[in-house]
């Protein structure tokens, strides 16, 4: 996909997929294991998450690269596959959802602190995206997306290695509290204006908290900036289990309903994170349709 064809694309509502990590844990997936070596080695249980994504209404699906970075695989001592995982995970979803629904290649933070204040270099960072960000374009994805970032800088090392290696249009979702700060320093508005003037083709909010949280926050990025404004919001706040599951309580119609207050607040990209799942998918699909 070209930036022009995502230009295009998103001069309508886009939805996005729902949750896969929790869906993952759901179907079995251990704590503390390599998520990207594990939907390796039960490659059935992604297919059918993201089928159904697709039949729910997804019309862009996020390949389970996430944490496919080197820092990330690192400690797992799986640092040396990470070439052959990108390309493997990405034709998955491939299989998945075939050529009727965009696959987009998923990147997000190394966890590290950047400089000043931590170790990570910018050199370093922009090295770790441009490994990463090669083996995603040579796997075919169809556009790129920094999710789950909690540093407006590190993003910034994201775009730029985005567009040493290619051409293809970029997303740029940031994880925030509810008054719209930043983990590692700023804000989503500061965030969104910056991450806009240095190339970035969309640009929001993912994570985070639920969609009845982030009305404001959505309003401001929307009047700061002229690129289309994403809303991938968690089901709601969990609470935590006796047996420490993130338990989420938001229904699929009552998320649904949340998520076109956003949209009526300047969201026309929309998904969901933690927690959600191909019926919240439906339901939004419905609702905003």
């Amino acid at each position: 996909m070209t930036k022009q064809e995502f230009h295009t694309l998103t001069q309508k509502l886009i939805l996005l997929d729902g949750a896969t990590g929790s869906n993952l844990m759901a179907a079995g997936m251990p704590r503390g294991v390599c998520t990207e070596a594990w939907i390796l080695e039960n490659k059935k249980i992604l297919i059918d998450l993201q089928k159904a994504y697709a039949f729910a209404g997804s019309q862009i699906i996020y390949a389970p690269t996430f944490g496919g970075n080197r820092v990330n695989l690192s400690l797992h001592g799986m640092e040396n596959r990470l070439r052959d995982l990108n390309l493997a995970l990405v034709a998955l979803s491939r299989e998945a959802v075939g050529t009727d629904v965009y696959v987009a290649g998923d990147i997000t933070t190394t966890g590290k602190m950047m400089a000043p204040s931590g170790e990570l270099s910018y050199d370093t960072a922009l090295e770790i995206y441009t490994e990463q960000i090669q083996c995603l374009s040579d796997a075919g994805v169809d556009l790129l997306v920094a999710e789950t970032m909690i540093s407006i800088d590190e993003t910034l090392a994201a775009l730029d290695a985005a567009s040493q290696v290619c051409a293809l249009p970029i997303m740029c979702t940031m994880t925030v509290e509810a008054d719209g700060s930043i983990f590692t320093g700023g804000g989503a508005v500061e965030a969104a204006m910056t991450l806009e003037a240095a190339g970035a083709d969309a640009v929001g909010i993912n994570c985070s908290v639920g969609p009845d949280q982030l009305v404001s926050v959505i309003r401001s990025i929307r009047e700061n900036v002229s690129i289309p404004v994403i809303a991938k919001p968690n089901a709601g706040m969990p609470h935590i289990s006796d047996t420490g599951q993130a338990i989420y309580d938001m229904k699929p119609e009552d998320f649904a309903a949340h998520m076109e207050v956003l949209v009526q607040n300047g969201a026309t990209i929309i998904g969901g994170c933690c927690g959600t799942t191909p019926e919240f998918i439906r339901a939004l699909a419905k609702k905003v349709r």
